[in-house]
């Protein structure tokens, strides 16, 4: 249901990549990737500076606390995902630390709020210099998954990649902390409630638990996420799902509440949001390719900003 494609074999001009892709985003949205060239030893890197950052005081991460949408740190309570899906749920046990390309355009009404400034702590100061090659890297292969979705339906690989100059990402790392130190979830709370990512690829290095990822299948319903700790799990968002005419499935997923059994599970997930230039014009396809003719073009910022607004707690 949710395959694995190797990049590197689909660069060698591999038989059989394309179509694979499409059944998959057609049905879950999601892919397993392996042959992106992003060293272990790099992700492990990062979790490990991530995990000296939420080790520190709660009074110490407040000196860099923002809000959604924000570059820092996103304290437990702020954000609440399945409100993106039109019913207020209780906010996800987790936190976060959100970083975004440092790449300004020079109108400050655009930079506030798609490239201001990233917020490093200076008490973890490991953080940056890991974070900034992870970034390099997740930027690279989501531009390649962009041109193997490109691909995959008979289009020029430059086709998205074009509207992608000067691309708006964020880069969040999440912890999910143990039931010890949140207690039992309130009814309908988890990690990450049920939502779907708003741009266009989200690449995902995680660790595998009992209150794991589970992804919403079309005709099957939830099911865990498979996992392959040399593999990332890539899923597609509401603008890309768009830009086919909805011919491919935005991918639902949620991240479940921490679990009896495994009292003591902390979880960190390193997840690359990757999107467009903000100012994108994202004209949808029309059949036979996509599925509908009467979606409108969307310009990329608005839609996106919708709906980080609507998982914002308070």
């Amino acid at each position: 249901m949710i395959p694995t494609v190797d990049l590197a074999a689909w660069r060698g001009g591999a038989a059989g990549i394309g179509p694979a892709v499409d059944e998959a985003l057609q049905r879950a949205g999601f892919l397993l990737v392996t042959g992106h060239g992003v060293d272990a030893a790099l992700r492990a890197e990062v979790r490990a500076a991530a995990r000296a950052f939420f080790a520190l005081p709660a009074e110490v991460k407040a000196r860099y606390a923002v809000r959604i949408g924000g570059r820092g740190w996103l304290a437990p309570g702020v954000e609440a995902n399945g409100n993106v899906e039109g019913t207020e749920t209780p906010p996800d046990l987790k936190e976060s630390f959100a970083v975004g390309p440092d790449t300004p355009t020079g109108d400050p009404e655009v930079d506030d709020v798609w490239f201001p400034p990233n917020v490093w702590p200076s008490e973890v100061p490991q953080l940056r210099h890991a974070v900034d090659r992870y970034a390099a890297a997740m930027t690279a292969v989501s531009r390649e998954l962009l041109e193997l979705c490109a691909d995959a339906l008979g289009l020029s690989r430059e086709t998205l990649t074009s509207l992608a100059c000067h691309p708006t990402w964020t880069f969040n790392i999440n912890r999910y902390p143990p039931l010890t130190e949140v207690g039992p979830p309130a009814p309908g709370q988890f990690r990450i409630g049920s939502h779907t990512d708003f741009g266009t690829v989200t690449v995902l290095d995680r660790e595998p638990g009992a209150g794991g990822l589970q992804v919403d299948i079309e005709g099957t319903g939830w099911v865990d996420a498979p996992y392959d700790p040399a593999a990332l799990t890539v899923n597609i968002g509401d603008l890309l799902a768009h830009w086919t005419g909805l011919r491919w499935r935005s991918g639902r997923h949620r991240v479940l509440p921490p679990q009896p059994e495994s009292p003591h599970e902390e979880l960190v997930s390193l997840v690359f949001f990757f999107e467009l230039d903000h100012d994108a014009l994202v004209t949808p396809l029309t059949p036979p390719i996509g599925r509908r003719s009467d979606l409108e073009p969307v310009v990329s910022a608005p839609f996106l900003r919708e709906r980080l607004d609507a998982i914002s707690v308070g």
